[in-house]
């Protein structure tokens, strides 16, 4: 029987087609139009986006970079009339076929051979543009991009959900199956493998085992085996978007130790929860979380690590500290991770105008339930092995 070869200049079959995302057109245009109105506002000509975040966020998702925190293989110019991608001649086809189909870009392409700068210079000569990195000859607007990213549309809600889901999904199926023994960096070999496997990319992975993470708060994994119990905490990237989780597994019951810790951080991290309500002032939120640790009598614990802060397309896009001026704004999303010596809870969620839905929540696991203000507030327990 004859072979059939395919030639690369073969037209590719329906099915190797990518279906364009109507819901993705529509985001984009809308980002587009509040581009336009800051670009009137700023008496600018156009827009240069090259930072991965802001990249993501006007193109509903895309990336524009090779290896993370690579150098930007291509970048947006944002007009009042167009949006055009500028990349050199090997990336174009796969940025377009795969992170832009049917978005309503505009190519302006030059060889690999020849700098990115030179491009970049050529469309900003002699025009006024904004740039959200430090570019010579433009006006640097990466402060005033940080407000779009930080406000959700519908559709952006939706991937986060999406992907709080995964991750947590994820996260449970690594803690309930590792084998007993295992060292830190195999758990998070086990973990990584799953989430990439739903096209997740792994920002971080912390595994402490038998109470590292009170040394070591930002401690990630290791050769030490898994005797007794460990903390797993993660981080993943989807579309641009950030979530992340953290969850505790014990071999046999847990000590008295391990178990009044985690009960504390849990109560740190609920109350959090609760208070943080839109246009709160966040030192209002945060002084609510501060007495929990002083009627626990371990006031300054608080102090080892960080405890709260704004994810988004970067993964942080606000570091929340006891003084931040910051009001909590609806469909901005907070990652609350309190840690009190060897114990870690975290969790990811959305402020919404009548609560605080919790993107990552537990599907197959121990649930402690912690009251706060008269309100039932459903948390990881420890999962006991």
């Amino acid at each position: 029987m004859a072979s059939t070869a395919i030639s690369p200049n073969s037209p590719a079959s329906s099915g190797e087609m990518q279906a364009i995302d109507f819901s993705r057109v529509e985001e984009v245009r809308q980002k587009h139009e509040l581009l336009i109105e800051y670009i009137k506002l700023k008496s600018l000509d156009s827009l240069l986006i090259l930072d991965p975040a802001n990249f993501a966020w006007f193109t509903a998702g895309a990336d524009n970079f090779r290896e993370v925190n690579g150098p930007p293989i291509a970048a947006i110019l944002v007009t009042t009339e167009a949006r055009v991608v500028l990349c050199n001649n090997v990336d174009s086809g796969e940025i377009f076929d795969k992170e832009l189909m049917g978005l309503g870009f505009l190519l302006k392409e030059r060889p690999w051979t020849e700098g990115r700068e030179v491009l970049l210079n050529d469309v900003c000569r002699g025009r006024n543009i904004g740039c959200d990195t430090h570019l010579p000859g433009t006006t640097l607007i990466a402060d005033d991009l940080q407000p779009f990213r930080s406000h959700f549309m519908e559709t952006e809600v939706e991937r986060v959900t999406e992907l709080g889901h995964d991750i947590a999904h994820a996260l449970e199926a690594t803690g309930r199956n590792f084998p007993v023994g295992s060292t830190e960096s195999e758990v998070a070999g086990h973990l990584a493998h799953r989430l990439m496997k739903n096209q997740i990319h792994p920002v971080r992975i912390q595994v402490m085992a038998d109470g590292q993470g009170w040394r070591y708060r930002h401690w990630k994994h290791g050769a030490d085996r898994i005797e007794r119990h460990c903390v797993i905490s993660v981080m993943g990237r989807r579309s641009g978007l950030h979530v992340a989780a953290t969850r505790t597994i014990c071999f046999d019951a847990p000590s008295d130790e391990l178990d009044n810790v985690h009960q504390l951080a849990t109560l740190v991290q609920a109350t959090g929860i609760y208070f943080s309500q839109p246009e709160w002032s966040f030192r209002e939120t945060w002084k609510r979380v501060a007495r929990i640790y002083e009627k626990f009598e371990v006031p300054d614990e608080w102090r080892a690590a960080e405890q709260v802060e704004l994810l988004g397309y970067k993964t942080v896009e606000d570091q929340l500290t006891p003084d931040s001026p910051k009001c909590l704004q609806k469909n901005q999303l907070i990652h609350w991770h309190p840690s009190v010596r060897s114990s870690v809870v975290g969790d990811t969620f959305l402020i919404s105008e009548k609560e605080v839905e919790n993107l990552t929540p537990v599907t197959n696991w121990p649930v402690l339930s912690v009251t706060v203000k008269g309100t039932k507030i459903d948390r990881p327990g420890i999962l006991v092995r």
